[in-house]
């Protein structure tokens, strides 16, 4: 699972989701053969509309859409945001199996913001901003405020990709949005797979739906919309998972990007239910600077005056978390939910997302110690939202996501070994993050083969050196996948994703760098650093060596 580097607004965006009824699953559609995949094609990305090469969908590029207020009732402030700031809403339908365009349909939802100096205008930005499975219809109007200058210059358009948000819904009805951690011993493994395995059996009625719920769909929808919008070549901005879309996309239809930029970049070649297995190490990293903030506000958080002594205070909530739960006001913190908690050390590495954090290891350390412990507003967000159900399917869709993208083991003692193995290198992250999860049970394969993405497509990727969720090796990997990319990248910084401020803190050399290319169409000439809040030396500069 790739978490929002800011829980709460991910938070918000998925309950301010409009859903409907699913229709009931249609019957299961043959697997791919040797053979499918006979129309558009690139070499190394496979099919990109599998099936008649006479363009099968021209029924559905033909229609038009139907533009609308995207409010959809007394409650919708966020539909009512976006119609006060000009934009409007539809639906384009797209099949759910490529492979069969005259069959089952489904509707993708999505906003345009059009751009506010029409006379300048230079095209279309479509904006995804991660996930899995977070809308992006009303995010569009987020991208638009924080960047006043591409909304000037480019109609901004947020999709909802299918069956998340507004878009034709999938809700399996789970009474918890994951498995979470393995724990401590093999009896809390045991637990978390069997949570794991009900979770997938609850999804088992869209059997037939699940394995069209992949992102190569995704993309392909994309590019049904661009055609339905009457644009030749789009622009793009993705972010965490969106930067993976993008990579898909920028794949499977190269001859129709205009401007990418990919900001914290995933590994193309891990992303999937195991994703997640590269990340203790990056989430150690960032935890370990916390901590060394920390240490030099001792006066007021009281956590240790030295990066050893504040780790060592978390472990000892790790290991009291380990014997017994946690008491912190009416919630219980046990050793499976300690690490999802304390995973908002990835919310952001300035004063204010410190302080925050900060103050909720204080609370958590009050209780491992056996004081009185209340929960602070953001730990009380984080603990309501880990007891709650799926709200509107949204981590199921999530899940299904990754399951569609690639296969994971269907052993799930192998996870165990696993998580085993790195107790003693990772004994706080790795076992959530090398946890197993309902794809090991799953009631679907994939319908294709994972995307191999290589290409020369120009495409600028931006990213933290220290970004927790989208790990450094990956975002050197995805920069050699993509030839004709430039890597910029934001140094010293512990944060997920880094333009514009949208979910982390914002950086002006970043902004910059995004903004000349974007407007401008002029790419780095070369990979450029750019240096975090605490070093004097603000340039945009040379790429610093990788060992």
């Amino acid at each position: 699972m790739i978490r929002s580097a800011k829980p709460a607004a991910a938070v918000a965006a998925l309950a301010l989701t409009v859903l409907t009824a699913l229709p009931a699953p249609a019957a299961a559609a043959a697997p791919p053969s040797a053979g499918d995949g006979a129309g558009a094609r690139n070499a190394a990305g496979g099919a990109a509309y599998p099936g008649d090469a006479a363009d099968p969908l021209a029924a559905l590029r033909r229609r038009q859409p139907v533009w609308h207020p995207c409010r959809t009732g007394p409650e919708d402030t966020a539909g009512a945001d976006l119609d006060a700031a000009g934009a409007r809403c539809t639906e384009v339908t797209v099949p759910l199996d490529y492979r069969h365009p005259d069959g089952r349909t489904l509707g993708v939802a999505l906003s345009r913001l059009p751009a506010t100096d029409a006379a300048h205008r230079l095209g279309t930005l479509f904006y995804n901003p991660g996930g899995p499975g977070v809308p992006a219809r009303h995010l569009a109007l987020a991208l638009s405020r924080a960047a006043p200058a591409l909304a000037a210059r480019y109609d901004i358009v947020g999709m909802d990709p299918r069956f998340v948000g507004a878009s034709t819904p999938l809700d399996c009805g789970w009474p918890a949005a994951g498995p979470g951690s393995a724990g401590p011993t093999r009896a809390t493994f045991d637990r978390s797979a069997e949570l794991a395995k009900d979770l997938a059996a609850r999804c088992a009625p869209y059997h037939a739906v699940l394995p069209h719920v992949s992102t190569r769909n995704t993309a392909r929808d994309m590019d049904l919309v661009r055609a339905v919008l009457g644009e030749p070549t789009i622009a793009y901005l993705g972010s965490s998972y969106g930067s993976y879309l993008g990579e898909v996309y920028l794949q499977l239809f190269p001859e129709r990007v205009g401007r990418a930029v990919l900001d914290a970049p995933l590994d193309p070649d891990r992303f999937g239910p195991d994703l997640t297995a590269t990340q203790g190490p990056a989430m150690d990293a960032a935890l370990t600077a916390w901590a060394g903030w920390a240490a030099r506000h001792d006066d007021r958080h009281h956590l240790g005056t030295s990066t050893a002594e504040v780790l060592t205070a978390v472990e000892r909530v790790r290991l009291a978390a380990g014997r017994a739960p946690l008491t912190v006001g009416t919630h219980r913190v046990d050793a499976r939910a300690l690490p999802q908690v304390l995973w908002t050390v990835a919310a952001g590495d300035d004063t204010a997302a410190y302080t925050e954090f900060a103050a909720l290891v204080r609370v958590l350390l009050d209780a491992a110690e056996g004081r009185t412990a209340e929960p602070t507003a953001l730990l009380e967000a984080v603990l309501a939202g880990l007891e709650a159900p799926d709200a509107g399917g949204a981590a199921a869709v999530q899940t299904a996501i990754m399951c569609a993208d690639r296969a994971a083991s269907r052993d799930p003692l192998a996870y165990y070994r696993d998580v085993q193995a790195h107790r003693t290198d990772e004994p706080l992250f790795g076992p959530l993050t090398r946890n197993l999860t309902p794809c090991t049970f799953w009631p679907a394969q994939p319908a294709e083969p994972p995307t191999r993405v290589r290409n020369a497509v120009p495409v600028l990727l931006v990213g933290a050196d220290g970004d927790p969720a989208a790990t450094r090796s990956g975002q050197l990997s995805a920069h050699d996948a993509l030839a004709g990319s430039r890597l910029v990248t934001l140094r010293g910084a512990f944060r997920h994703t880094v333009y514009a401020g949208l979910f982390a803190p914002r950086d002006a050399c970043v902004d910059a760098a995004v903004d000349h290319y974007l407007l401008d169409g002029v790419l780095p000439a070369a990979d450029a650093d750019c240096v975090a809040p605490g070093s004097t030396d603000r340039a945009f500069g040379p790429a610093a060596k990788e060992e």
